[in-house]
């Protein structure tokens, strides 16, 4: 199960819970008893392995660029 994080409007406190996917996003705070709000927190993302950068795809781009010749004829 995942673990999402929390924010009670209220007093401020940050917590977090594990809920299923299929519950609906809603926590009581762990204080005041008050309905927390999700806080969205973004997740980095990891580029790993060739074709993820400019340096790697240029010179398949520059090749397939030329037109054949027979092509330029007609």
């Amino acid at each position: 199960m995942p673990t999402y994080r929390y924010q009670c409007p209220d007093c401020k406190l940050e917590f977090e819970t594990r809920q299923n996917f299929k519950d609906k996003p809603q926590a009581a705070c762990p204080v005041c008893q008050g309905m927390a709000q999700r806080l969205f927190i973004p997740v980095p993302i990891v580029f790993k392995g060739a074709g993820f950068y400019v340096n790697d795809s240029k010179v398949n781009k520059v090749n397939s660029c030329k037109v054949p010749e027979k092509a330029e004829k007609s």
